[in-house]
């Protein structure tokens, strides 16, 4: 299935396609890498749910309606990975700093004109990486097959990244960089944690390396890429990550008055959650996602004409798109429509959470609040990602068992 269709109506559809192969066929079949074009046992819904379209809650429920605890158990947990890497990050957001950091010395290290590139091999050999024309078959590969498409099975980006970070020895902040700009479900905690992983410097010492013996047996002999690296030594940071914080508030309710509801690229149905809402207008801004490309641009574009287009209807409200995410912009749309603040869902640590920080203070200055709502399904289960995922998908059940889920 190769349709993209950016809309909350295509991935409910797409989901009760899938209903069927959330059991143990998703168990069994997960991991292998078919190919475009090929029969997938995954369930490819991750754009719509990176954009919430789809909310976890909603496949969660759809696997263990059909299929019960045991049978889905798989599924839904590969689910919550998600929401365990958002709320990880939540808690140690200096490590999403940090990415920025190491990711903006690599890019000027790596600068595309040579007369500001420090490092002309790192510039050269990080455009054949990202053009596909390394020489790696599987890699070049799914070079291209991610400019085209915007998405990669799972395994075939742990595959990538380990290639690019052991193989190619390229650094791990561009690898991460570049998926978050082309791939359609990219987002800031499980993309950086996951590149994290692979290079050893997440679960410390711990890292992945790609095979040609893994890679021929899970892509079906497509591909048996010769001269990787046989080992992989873990990258090392300067410090260790330091302690986690507190959660953040954000409001569980609705606030009293009429409001701008602004949407985000961080949730897309904001509909669904807790009101009804006093809303006097609907602002939509895509804000520093605006930096994807490709494919991914062509899918939260839409998606956000879709957001809008539900949104007004809800709301009775035309909805206005904003070209940038500033305290002025929505002082000025909140005063334009009679609305005495702003609420929005609640954005996790990354690009948007530093932009609504920003446009805060600036509303503050207007005498205008920004409110977060959060949803309950990441109230409830972001506490619990203190230490790694084996814990934090132990205490899940009785979670989701709180949330109303047949668990």
């Amino acid at each position: 299935m190769s349709d993209w269709t950016p809309t909350r109506a295509a991935g409910l559809e797409r989901m009760q396609a899938f209903v069927p192969g959330m059991g143990r066929a998703y168990a069994v079949g997960r991991n292998t890498d078919p190919g475009p074009g090929g029969a997938y046992a995954v369930s490819r819904l991750s754009p719509w749910v990176r954009r919430r379209l789809v909310g976890e809650d909603e496949l969660a429920r759809a696997a263990l309606e059909a299929h019960g605890p045991r049978a889905a158990e798989k599924f839904v947990q590969e689910v919550i990975w998600r929401t365990y890497w958002k709320g990880w990050l939540e808690l140690r957001p200096q490590v999403w700093d940090r990415y920025l950091v190491t990711r903006d010395q690599a890019r000027a290290a790596a600068a595309r004109d040579p007369a500001l590139a420090r490092d002309p091999a790192l510039a050269r050999d990080l455009a054949a990486a990202e053009a596909g024309t390394t020489g790696i078959d599987a890699f070049d590969a799914w070079a291209r097959e991610l400019a085209e498409t915007g998405w990669l099975h799972n395994h075939a980006r742990m595959w990538f990244a380990s290639i690019w970070v052991f193989t190619l020895r390229l650094p791990w902040a561009l690898g991460a960089d570049l998926f978050l700009r082309r791939l359609m479900d990219g987002d800031p905690a499980s993309n950086t944690l996951s590149w994290r992983w692979v290079a050893g410097l997440q679960t410390v010492g711990k890292t992945y390396l790609a095979t040609a013996d893994n890679i021929a047996r899970y892509t079906d002999g497509r591909f048996r890429p010769q001269g990787l690296a046989r080992s992989a030594e873990p990258l090392v940071e300067a410090e260790p990550v330091g302690p986690t914080r507190p959660l953040p508030p954000a409001a569980r309710e609705t606030p009293a008055g009429p409001h701008l509801l602004l949407v985000t690229p961080e949730d897309l149905t904001p509909e669904h959650l807790i009101g009804p809402w006093e809303i006097a207008g609907v602002a939509l801004v895509a804000g520093p996602d605006a930096a994807t490309e490709g494919p991914a641009r062509t899918f939260l574009d839409g998606a956000l004409a879709d957001a809008g287009a539900r949104a007004g209807a809800r709301y009775g409200a035309e909805p206005v798109r904003l070209t940038m995410l500033d305290g002025a912009a929505l002082s000025a749309r909140a005063r334009a429509v009679g609305a005495i603040g702003v609420v929005t869902p609640a954005a996790p640590v990354g690009p948007m959470a530093t932009a609504l920080a920003a446009a805060r203070e600036e509303l503050a200055t207007e005498g205008l609040a920004l409110v977060e709502v959060r949803r309950d399904w990441d109230a409830a289960l972001w506490p619990l990602a203190t230490k790694g995922f084996f814990p934090f998908k132990e205490k899940a059940p009785q979670v989701l068992v709180g949330l109303g889920l047949p668990v």
